[in-house]
This record gives C-alpha cells, structure tokens and sequence, in this order.
C-alpha cells in the first residue's frame, strides 16, 4: 500500500528519503510538469497578444530562481548572510559574454604556459570543435564566479553577522562598480556593454534564438540546479552546512571543519549565482553593469525571506510571490493611470515600496515563508480526516 488515511508509511530507508513519496505525489508532479513547464509556453497561440508578456514573465521568473538559489544556500543552509550576490551573478554573465566573444580565438592559440590560461584555451577548443561554446561557456561561468565568491568568503573563517555582511557589500563595490565597470566593460575598445549575437547561444545544431528557447533552457538549469541542490543537502557538506548554520562552535567540537565547509558552501552559491548571469545574458543578449546593482542582492534576500530561509520550495514560491504579485500590481495600477498618470511614472518606487512592506509584514505574521504554508497544507491533505 502507498496510502493510509493517517498519513504516509515506509518500509525501508530509501522511500523515507524519496523525492516523491507515492504514486500519487508522482502522478501529481507529473501533470504538473506537462501542464506548467511545457504547455504555459504555448499560451501565445491562444492569446497573441498576452502570450509574449507572459513568456517574459515567466522567464523573469526562472532567472530569479536561479539567482536566489545561492543566496538561500549562503543564508538558508549555511548561515552565512550575504548581500553582494549580485557581484557574482555579474561575473558570471561577463565571463560567458568574453568566452563566446573570444572563444575562437582562444581555441587558435598554441603555446601557452600559464595553467589556468591553458585550461581555458584547452575548453575552448574542445567547446569550437564540437560546437558546444556556449555550454563551455556556463561552465566556465560558474567556476570562476564560484572561485570569485571563495575570495570574498575567506573572511568567514574569522568574522560572522554584520561584518560578515560588511565584507560581501564590499564583493559588489569592487567587483561591479570597480573591475567590472573600469576595466572588464572595456575589454576591446567598448564603452560599456557587451551585445552579443543570438547565434553564439547554441548548443550543437540547436541555437537558443528566442524566448520560448530561453524559457525551456531556464526550466532545464532550474530543475539540474535544483536537483543538485537537493542531493547536495543530502551529502556530508551539507549536513556540515547545516550543522554550522545551527551551532558553529557545536560543529567544529564535533570535527567538522567549518573553514572548508564555509569557502565550499560560499564556492557552490557563487557557481550558481554565476549561472543566473548566463541564463540573463541569453535572455537579453547584452550585458552592462547597470544591470546588476546592489538592489538585485538585497532583492534576492528577500526573495528567501519571503518564500521561507532553509527551504527549497521556499526559494521557488518567494520567486513566484515576488514577479507574480509586483506584475500584478502593475496591471491593478493601468486602470488607475488615466486618474492618477504620476502613479505609473512613479512604478519603480512603489515597487520597492511594496517590496520593502512585503518583507516586513512577513516577517512579523509569517516568519517562516510560504514554505511553511505549503508544509501545513500537504500535511493537512496528507492527514485527513485525523489532520488534528
């Protein structure tokens, strides 16, 4: 049997430890999965004209999941706060953009005798000759934010709390608005921006041209990162991030080395946060350092705040409760433009208005998220009719 009235039973270790539990649970994500990830896309050809706008939407969205995922890693398991995200999001985005630009002139190159330039001409001729550039690219792009985000963790070995915050703020000062700005987005003879050609995103014969491309690769990097994360909590990293996170001091007495736990934990934030940079060069095809301001770090925390610190789900319903719900209260404003036009002028600042009473009412009425709703809710259904 698979269901009892009074909740879910199991026979042995391994369907205690399964994604989904009963045939039910899989039959459920399984609609789901059809219903949601590959026929929402295909809304345009019922609607032309919503179609497009929630394609975007929908594309924001799978960008913020992955964006936030490092941060809920950083804070939710790890307990390590940051607010300079964004600053590793960025150089992931500017190390994809240079790769795709000059990776084949990296590939023609022969004698090289620094290492690290070695293996990077070494991917990049295996990317050119096989046609997977811009895969080698994502790679490339999640090591070197993941090893950019080891050089700003090193100061959690010795500080925590506000100065740990103190030092990741200072990871988007220098990194965004110093290297970035004054020496990378110079990089041959440009101003600023990075625009890059849409037949440079592909993947062997298939070049991701369009946004319902991008919005199936986003729903690909979402469910790997995802899954990843998953299973990464499931090792022993991740059980020495949660032990640091609930008692650093009780971990180290216990032989876990918080040091290495700590720089691994912040590597795997950055590499993810280097992905999302990726993801959103793909979906704009250009890339400028105004694009990753310090808001989008602060943005990002909320996003785990909201959707609940310590959850999976928690990363994914902050996201949809933040581009769902803000999108909405742009089209509640519409009607109101033609009594009020400065309400629509003035949008960005009720957006952030809006985002800064969000994060406070949660916080005083529903401290745990919505990943704490959604806990109660499948336990209540799961329990029935003995949920008392």
């Amino acid at each position: 049997m698979s269901w009892l009235p009074c909740g879910i039973y199991h026979e042995h270790y391994r369907q205690d430890h399964a994604w989904w539990q009963t045939p039910f649970v899989r039959g459920k994500m399984l609609f789901l999965g059809l219903g949601i990830f590959v026929l929402l896309p295909f809304f345009d050809l019922i609607s032309p004209d919503f179609g497009p706008y929630l394609l975007n939407v929908l594309v924001i969205l799978l960008y913020t999941i992955l964006a936030a995922m490092g941060v809920q890693l950083l804070i939710g398991f790890c307990g390590q706060v940051t607010l300079g995200h964004a600053a590793f999001v960025a150089v992931g985005a500017y190390t994809a953009a240079l790769v795709l630009m000059h990776g084949p002139e990296l590939a023609r190159m022969t004698e090289v005798s620094n290492p690290l330039l070695a293996l990077l001409v070494g991917i990049c001729k295996l990317g050119v000759k096989a046609g997977l550039l811009y895969p080698a690219a994502i790679i490339l792009a999640g090591l070197t934010a993941g090893l950019w985000c080891v050089l700003f963790g090193l100061p959690s070995a010795k500080v925590k709390g506000f100065y740990l915050i103190m030092t990741t703020i200072a990871a988007q000062w220098i990194t965004v608005e110093f290297f970035i700005t004054q020496y990378v987005s110079q990089i041959g003879g440009r101003a600023q921006a990075f625009s890059i050609m849409p037949d440079n995103f592909a993947i062997g014969p298939l070049v991701i041209d369009s946004d319902k491309k991008v919005y199936f690769l986003g729903v690909v990097l979402v469910l790997l990162l995802t899954a990843a994360m998953a299973n990464l909590l499931r090792s022993k990293p991740g059980r020495a991030w949660i032990a640091i996170r609930d008692n650093d001091i009780a971990a180290e007495a216990m032989g876990v080395n918080i040091v290495t736990y700590k720089l691994l934990a912040f590597f795997v934030a950055g590499a993810m946060g280097g992905v999302a940079g990726v993801y959103w060069l793909n979906y704009n095809y250009i890339v400028s350092p105004e694009h990753f301001q310090w808001f989008w770090s602060l943005w990002w925390v909320g996003v785990i705040l909201i959707g609940g610190v310590g959850s999976i789900h928690g990363t994914i319903f902050g996201s949809m409760f933040m581009v769902f719900v803000l999108e909405g209260l742009k089209f509640a404003l519409i009607p109101l433009g033609d009594v009020f036009p400065q309400l629509l002028d003035r949008f960005l600042f009720i957006k952030e208005a809006v985002f800064g009473l969000a994060i406070a009412l949660f916080l005083i009425y529903e401290p745990n998220g919505l990943a704490y709703r959604w806990w109660q809710l499948k336990n209540y259904f799961n329990l029935w009719p003995f949920s008392y």
